[in-house]
C-alpha cells in the first residue's frame, strides 16, 4: 500500500478503535492516525504469526479486523501511558 493509503487505513482503524474503547480521548485527529498506523502494524503481526494468516497487508476484511484490534491495544497502552504521567 502507498503511504497515503496506510494513513487512510490508519485513520479509520484509529477512529473505531477510539470509538470502541470509551473514556477520556487522549489527542486529536493526527495522534489518531498514529494509533491507527501502528495499530495496524501489530495487528498484521498478531494475525499473521498468531493466528497464522496467509497474508494480512492490503485492503481486506481480516486486515481491517487486525487493524481495528491492534488500534484498541495500543490506544489502551497509549492511554495507560498518559494516564500514569497525569498523575505524577
Amino acid at each position: 500500500m502507498g503511504i497515503l493509503s496506510w494513513i487512510v487505513f490508519g485513520l479509520i482503524a484509529g477512529a473505531i478503535a477510539k470509538w470502541l474503547h470509551k473514556g477520556d480521548d487522549p489527542g486529536g485527529w493526527i495522534v489518531t492516525i498514529v494509533i491507527g498506523i501502528v495499530g495496524a502494524f501489530v495487528g498484521g503481526l498478531i494475525g499473521k504469526y498468531l493466528l497464522k494468516f496467509d497474508d494480512a497487508s492490503g485492503w481486506t476484511f481480516h486486515s481491517f479486523i487486525c487493524a481495528i484490534i491492534g488500534a484498541f491495544l495500543v490506544l489502551v497502552v497509549y492511554r495507560m501511558v498518559t494516564k500514569n504521567r497525569s498523575n505524577v
